[in-house]
C-alpha cells in the first residue's frame, strides 16, 4: 500500500513535470538595436533606439506566441557612435550573442561594414535610416532597410529644386561620409539631368561646425540653392553663418537635416521655407493616422516628440517579429525567407522589400520648415 507521503511525493513530482514542460514552451528572443547613442547625431540614435523599444514592448504586452512557445522578447541596445570601427566590434559582439535579428545601424557608414559580418552569420538586418546604394548592392541576402536609398531621395530632391524651385545656379556642400557623400552625388545627378547649374562643389567632414570659408567661396557664386550632404548637427550651425554672411539661397538637404532638432541647432539662422528637406520614407493621406497614432503614443511614452526614426525602427522590428510568426520559428536562418517575401503593414505604410532588400514603392516626404516647426510638403512615391 503507498503511503500518504509517497502519494504527495508522485503529485508533487506530475506538478513539478507538467511546470517544467510548460517552462519548456517559453522562450526569450533578443532583437538589437544599433546607433549612435554618443556624440554630435546621439539625439537621432536614441530616437530609432525608442522606437525598437516601444515595439518591444507592444510585442509583449500581446502575448506573442510563435511556433507553439510563448515569446518574451529582449532589447538589446549597442552604440556605435557613428563610427565604422566601433560598428563592426558592436556586430561581433550581436553576432556572438547569436541575437535573432538586428535593426541598424543608423548611418550608412556604419551599416555596410558591419552588414558583412551579420551576412557571415546568417542573421537578419534591418536599418532604419541607411541610404546609401551600397548597402543593398552587396549581394547579401540578410539585408534590407525601410527607407528609401539615395538614388531615389538624391534625385527627387534634385529635380524639385531645378523643376519647382526653379533653381538654375546650385551649389553642393558634401561631409565626405557615406550617407553624405552618397546623397550629393545622385543629388547632382538628379540636379544635373533636370538643367540645372553646379556652380561649386565644397568638403567639409561630419564633425564640423564652422563654415564660412566654405560659404564665403559659394557666395561668390551666388547659387540659388546650397544642397548640403551631411546631418543637422552640421546644417544648424550652417544655417546662422549663411544669415551671418547675407546668403538667400534655400538649403536643401535629406532626412539627416530634417529633424525636429534642426530649429534648436540653427536658432535665428532658420529663416521660413529656406530649407526644403527630404525623408526617406512617409504616408500617404490613407496613412495619416496610423502614423498620428504613433507619434501620440511615442510621445506619451517618452514626453517628447519623434525625432525622425523611431516609426521606421518600430515598423522594422514589428516585421522581423511578422517574419518570425509566419515562420513559426525564430531561428535566422528559418525566418529570413519568410522576411524576404514579407508584407507587413507598418505605421509608415506596407514594408515589403525586393530582391536586394530595397523598400518597393518607397515614399519621400519632402518638408520645409516654418514657424520653427517642420511641415510637410507632400509625399511623393517612387
Amino acid at each position: 500500500m503507498k503511503s500518504k507521503f509517497n502519494t504527495m511525493s508522485l503529485a508533487i513530482a506530475a506538478t513539478l513535470a507538467f511546470s517544467g514542460a510548460a517552462f519548456a514552451q517559453e522562450q526569450t528572443v533578443t532583437i538589437a538595436t544599433v546607433g549612435p547613442l554618443t556624440g554630435g547625431i546621439a539625439h537621432i540614435g536614441k530616437d530609432t533606439e525608442n522606437g525598437v523599444r516601444m515595439a518591444i514592448e507592444e510585442l509583449n504586452a500581446e502575448g506573442t506566441t510563435i511556433g507553439g512557445k510563448k515569446i518574451t522578447f529582449v532589447m538589446q541596445s549597442e552604440d556605435d557612435a557613428g563610427d565604422p570601427k566601433q560598428a563592426t566590434t558592436v556586430a561581433q559582439k550581436l553576432v556572438d550573442k547569436k541575437v535573432s535579428g538586428v535593426v541598424g545601424h543608423l548611418q550608412s557608414g556604419t551599416t555596410i561594414p558591419a552588414s558583412k559580418i551579420y551576412y557571415d552569420a546568417g542573421i537578419p538586418q534591418i536599418s532604419p535610416g541607411a541610404t546609401n546604394p551600397k548597402y543593398t548592392q552587396q549581394g547579401f541576402n540578410t539585408a534590407f532597410r525601410v527607407v528609401a536609398n539615395d538614388g531615389q531621395l538624391g534625385g527627387t530632391l534634385g529635380s524639385y529644386a531645378v523643376k519647382t524651385l526653379h533653381a538654375k545656379n546650385i551649389a553642393v556642400i558634401d561631409d565626405r561620409t557615406a550617407y553624405g557623400q552618397g546623397l550629393a552625388e545622385e543629388f547632382t545627378k538628379g540636379a544635373k539631368k533636370a538643367g540645372a547649374n553646379i556652380v561649386s562643389t565644397q568638403y567639409t567632414n561630419d564633425k564640423a561646425t564652422d563654415f564660412n570659408a566654405i560659404l564665403t567661396q559659394i557666395k561668390a557664386k551666388k547659387p540659388d540653392v546650397i544642397f548640403f550632404g551631411g546631418l543637422d548637427a552640421g546644417a544648424g550651425p550652417m544655417l546662422r553663418q549663411m544669415k551671418q554672411l547675407g546668403i538667400k539661397a534655400k538649403l536643401m538637404g535629406g532626412d539627416a537635416i530634417c529633424t525636429t532638432e534642426l530649429p534648436k541647432l540653427s536658432g535665428d539662422g532658420l529663416i521660413d521655407d529656406q530649407v526644403v528637406c527630404a525623408v526617406a520614407g512617409g504616408v500617404a493621406p490613407s496613412g495619416k493616422k496610423a502614423m498620428d497614432d504613433f507619434n501620440t503614443a511615442f510621445k506619451k511614452r517618452y514626453g517628447h516628440d519623434v525625432v525622425i526614426y523611431a516609426p521606421y525602427s518600430y515598423d522594422a522590428t514589428m516585421t522581423l517579429a511578422d517574419a518570425m510568426k509566419q515562420a513559426k520559428s525564430t531561428d535566422p536562418k528559418v525566418y529570413l525567407p519568410f522576411l524576404a517575401k514579407i508584407n507587413h503593414k507598418g505605421v509608415t505604410g506596407t514594408v515589403s522589400f525586393d530582391a536586394k532588400g530595397d523598400m518597393k514603392n518607397a515614399a519621400l516626404t519632402l518638408y520645409t520648415f516654418k514657424a520653427g516647426t517642420r511641415t510637410q510638403i507632400e509625399v511623393v512615391t517612387k
